[in-house]
């Protein structure tokens, strides 16, 4: 390392930050397309049907390992239709803006307490920050269509997730307060000892808010109104077609993988063991973001579609008052003999 460093002289920290960026989200595209494949498969086992089975590699079915390879190069081959009364920068520039938010956010995601591309101070703040951008993706891609139906598709979808990003954020108020810290690697640090000292257990009701809104924040089921089959259209992506619509459907699944790596990070701690005397490292967390993945998908194929009603309902009036009522507990029993059992 230290002879290439020395070649590229004062270029070689571009370079290196570069390198590793790619290495983060070259293994996260691939994960987001495979995702989909697993997200078939296991709905298909749990509705007793065979799911991806034919296209594989070298001649070969392969379980239908190829289908993300096949489904990739269908849109990618597929005309993007513009509307004709669109804005055409915006319409093109909306599915960018939904995308890059759930990309940036991982240059500040520890995968372990040193494999990280920014260990920044305030590494929360700026995941929250960079997320709640994603939203104007949403809005501009209903307005830049010119289409009724997509403009108020994109305004119920924006409305939803702007609704359960505030009770998100919340719940992650009381991590902070546990944790004393806005930065990730320390939050998980202060999780320390085994899964009992992981903070889903002494905030457990905001461990659930943050996961049910996690999956109302990403238009997953059962609160995927803005693509309901039941509604009229589609939703805030109907007039887009080819690789454009890719990139929407692409940026959801993205932001999964994102939710349920902060979920790991905040609630289940990160990289750590279950076992103290077990050792940590980055397939704890691969294995916990699997886990919270599998609840994702294990919920579209459960629970029936909540109306739009409820969906805002459940955000408003018991979501962000569990969770304020839960900060409010916090900080009294943090001033209390018992604070040790929260931090």
């Amino acid at each position: 390392m230290e002879p290439l460093q020395a070649w590229l002289g004062p270029a070689w920290t571009p370079v290196w930050t570069l390198a590793k960026i790619v290495a983060i989200v070259l293994p996260l595209l691939i994960a987001v397309a495979y995702l989909t494949y697993v997200e078939r498969k296991v709905i298909g086992w749990m509705q007793v049907r065979m799911g991806p089975n034919r296209v594989g590699f070298f001649g070969r079915k392969l379980w239908g390992l190829g289908q993300p390879i096949a489904d990739a190069v269908k849109l990618l081959t597929k005309e993007i239709v513009i509307p004709s009364g669109a804005n055409k920068g915006l319409f093109l520039f909306a599915p960018i803006l939904a995308i890059a938010p759930a990309l940036a956010a991982w240059a500040v995601v520890p995968f372990t307490d040193r494999l990280v591309l920014a260990n920044i101070d305030a590494s929360l703040l700026y995941i929250m920050a960079i997320t709640s951008m994603g939203v104007y993706g949403v809005i501009v891609a209903g307005w830049a269509s010119n289409s009724k139906y997509a403009f108020l598709g994109s305004l119920r979808s924006a409305a939803q997730i702007v609704s359960y990003e505030i009770a998100m954020g919340f719940a992650l108020v009381g991590v902070l307060m546990s944790a004393q810290s806005l930065n990730l690697v320390e939050i998980v640090k202060g999780q320390e000892g085994g899964f009992w000292h992981w903070y889903w257990l002494p905030l457990f009701p905001l461990f659930l808010v943050y996961l049910i809104a996690g999956v109302a924040e990403t238009n997953r089921a059962p609160f995927d109104v803005a693509e309901g089959e039941s509604e009229i259209v589609a939703g805030f992506h109907v007039e887009y077609s080819g690789m454009a619509f890719a990139v929407f459907f692409l940026a959801e699944y993205a932001n999964m993988i994102l939710v349920s790596a902060l979920t790991t990070l905040m609630f289940l701690g990160g990289w750590l063991a279950p076992l103290p005397w077990l050792p940590d490292g980055f397939i704890w967390f691969a294995l916990k973001v699997s886990f919270v993945l599998l609840l994702f998908l294990w919920f579209r194929a459960t629970f029936p579609r909540y109306r739009y009603d409820q969906i805002m309902r459940l955000g408003w009036k018991v979501f962000i008052p569990v969770t304020l009522v839960w900060i409010v507990l916090l900080g009294i029993m943090m001033q209390t003999p018992w604070a040790h059992l929260f931090h």
